[in-house]
């Protein structure tokens, strides 16, 4: 086996199930799981009909490109939800069968075997497992760069010019999971000026960009490119419908940007045995195409975060994120873990402590002292999960 395969870390959610050994709530509280970012609202029926519609395709085989029809679908919502912002479908755009794959696949057809010297990834911290998982698989070395507060946006200066040097991709997440923030086109062209130093690729991990408030808008790294005059070279973007559309269990997104880079990857794709379904692909199609599902799922959370933050605040300083269906709650002890262990032993609510989405650095660990909160479950859940929070803490402090 892969020696590899020993330094990979325990997921976060084994971490937390570990750490909640033989704790339980009192008898007669109802759990409420708030620690997974598992979209609970209704797949839309404009995408489950078509998924039923194509079921007599799945005698077919199908192709790793995936349909005309997907890929100019997602052109179709990338012209839409970001300004104007115009790819080819047939060299600029590629299926995937959901974020979490291509952003592991593409890593191991980016980096290279037999370079010289190890190439090195650089990660935000707090990040999504996934970078990490699929560096230390692809032979390469992982960088981080620490998020903290007040706008919880990586420190790309805290990497060191040497491991620079070696960076073949920086992963970018926006908006940010765990923590709702949104990179700004002034961010996004600091990052271009680093980029045009030492040429590496930039992964942009979109995936919670059609959760947003006020009609905020968080802007796409191939949008500001775009914007500022850049071409996509070196760019890739990743997204999905699991959060946008209600859909995790589909397995359905696309990455798009620079032919370059998606021209060998759909071979490795080809190779790989990564072509999603037919009828997934109509279903997909279906989403795609829609926006009403999509305006009514913002609605949702919106209403939510209206309905739970100023309960919070009575107790707890809570900032409203940008993005996402997250909040990253400060502890006031600092001490994330155990608060984890004694709410849900108190209350029967669980969350994620910030620490397992970190990895400790000489700068510290920049998830310790925060849970994360996942504004997933039905609204008056999120308000019971939130009114159990603050009596909680009002009796213990």
């Amino acid at each position: 086996m892969n020696s590899h395969l020993n330094q990979l870390h325990p997921y976060p959610f084994a971490r937390l199930r570990e750490a909640m050994q033989g704790i339980a709530p009192p008898d007669g509280i109802s759990e409420i799981p708030l620690y997974i970012g598992e979209p609970k609202h209704p797949t839309p029926p404009v995408l489950t009909d078509a998924l039923i519609a194509a079921l007599p395709e799945l005698s077919k085989y199908p192709a790793a490109l995936g349909l005309p029809e997907l890929r100019q679908a997602c052109a179709n919502w990338l012209h839409r939800r970001y300004d104007g912002l115009t790819l080819n479908p047939d060299t600029q755009i590629l299926p995937i069968l959901g974020s979490r794959e291509a952003l592991f696949s593409f890593v191991q057809a980016a980096l290279d075997p037999v370079a010289s010297e190890k190439p090195v990834v650089v990660s935000p911290n707090p990040f999504y497992q996934i970078y990490e998982g699929a560096t230390i698989l692809g032979n390469g070395e992982i960088v981080y760069a620490n998020t903290t507060a007040p706008r919880f946006l990586p420190d790309w200066h805290s990497v060191p010019a040497d491991k620079w040097a070696r960076c073949q991709i920086v992963f970018v997440c926006s908006p940010d999971n765990p923590t709702g923030s949104v990179l700004t086109r002034d961010d996004w062209a600091q990052l271009f000026e680093l980029q045009d130093k030492y040429g590496f690729i930039i992964a942009s991990d979109e995936c919670y960009a059609e959760i947003y408030f006020d009609g905020h808008k968080p802007i796409g790294c191939l949008q500001a490119a775009a914007e500022l005059g850049r071409t996509f070279d070196n760019i890739i973007m990743f997204t999905s419908l699991s959060k946008r559309s209600n859909a995790p269990s589909l397995r359905s997104g696309f990455v798009a940007g620079d032919e370059k880079l998606l021209k060998p990857f759909l071979l490795y794709r080809t190779y790989h045995g990564s072509a999603m379904s037919l009828p997934v692909q109509r279903a997909s199609i279906a989403a795609w195409n829609d926006e009403a599902h999509v305006e009514a799922n913002r609605r949702a959370y919106q209403q939510k975060f209206d309905r739970v933050v100023p309960i919070l605040r009575q107790k707890f300083s809570v900032t409203m994120p940008q993005a996402s269906f997250y909040i990253w709650l400060p502890i006031p002890d600092g001490d994330d873990l155990r608060f984890t262990q004694e709410l849900y032993r108190a209350t029967g609510v669980q969350v994620l402590p910030g620490r397992f989405f970190a990895r400790d650095t000489v700068h510290g660990n920049p998830g310790k002292g925060y849970v994360r909160i996942a504004l997933v479950d039905e609204i008056e859940k999120c308000v019971e999960a939130a009114q159990r929070m603050v009596a909680w803490y009002s009796r213990s402090n």
